[in-house]
């Protein structure tokens, strides 16, 4: 039985039976039982219906919703987990390619380099910074006032300059009031899954940074000037960064797309509304 009809039986119950009750007392026991006498036997006959029926019916009730809270509780536990993975991903196992990319140089330079070993404690401080800032933001969601959209660019902007030469080109004219705090944070880290995928496997020299207003919406783009990709290889299916992008994107009901053609990449997110 759902849980609406148990609602509609616990509603009607009590008037069907009194309305039986009444039928036959006026039909067949006026004879038998006096009108006073049926008027108190009215709610008695009630209430132990309401005992007999409605107490199962609520019992029914409570383990249809218990059974609700349990599976709130462990879709829960899997969105939380799973955002787990996205701030180890986009902080921690990115930190951890450069300072991999920075030892494998050392090894093969075999010299002592004094500018990739301040590169290397450099990248070790921030994973620690990545791994404390993951911690506190699971324990301390973000307040509304403490997420500045051009403060949050530019300060990726700037991790990636540090370790690369690529250069930025910003055009954005969507409006900060038209971003909730929660697009703030899911288009960031879009932004940046992109960035690093630049950084890591493009070997471009500028990335353009665009969003504008869309009708009904608004649209974002990352567009590199790399060596591209075959799209016919499907990277969505080989990339844990790009699965972990449309993923993101389809959890916020963003339409997300890839292309490459001429040596040139461009990762779209659009929300229509």
């Amino acid at each position: 039985m759902s849980y609406q009809q148990i609602k509609w039986l616990i509603l009607a119950t009590p008037t069907i039976t009194i309305g039986i009750w009444e039928f036959v007392r006026h039909e067949y026991l006026l004879s038998v039982i006096s009108m006073e006498l049926g008027n108190w036997l009215s709610p008695v006959i009630v209430f132990l219906v309401s005992v007999l029926l409605l107490t199962q019916l609520f019992k029914m009730m409570e383990q249809i919703q218990k059974e609700l809270n349990e599976a709130k509780e462990l879709k829960a536990a899997l969105e939380e987990r799973e955002k787990i993975a996205r701030e180890i991903h986009d902080g921690i196992a990115q930190s951890l390619f450069l300072l991999n990319a920075q030892v494998s140089k050392v090894e093969k330079a075999q010299v002592s380099d004094q500018v990739t070993f301040e590169k290397l404690k450099n990248n070790i401080h921030r994973t620690n910074t990545y791994v404390r800032e993951a911690i506190a933001n699971l324990r301390h969601p973000a307040a509304p006032d403490s997420i500045s959209w051009m403060q949050g660019i530019d300060s990726l902007i700037q991790e990636l300059q540090r370790d690369s030469d690529l250069r930025f080109k910003i055009s954005w004219s969507i409006p900060e009031e038209r971003l909730s705090l929660r697009d703030k944070i899911e288009l960031l880290a879009l932004i940046r899954e992109s960035l690093l995928n630049i950084h890591k496997h493009a070997k471009a020299k500028e990335v353009h940074i665009e969003g504008h207003v869309i009708d009904g919406g608004w649209q974002c783009s990352v567009t590199d000037n790399g060596v591209g990709f075959d799209m016919n290889g499907n990277p969505g299916s080989h990339s844990y960064g790009i699965k972990i992008m449309r993923d993101r994107a389809a959890m916020m009901g963003w339409d997300f797309g890839i292309e490459s053609s001429g040596g040139q990449t461009m990762v779209t997110i659009q929300n229509h509304g």
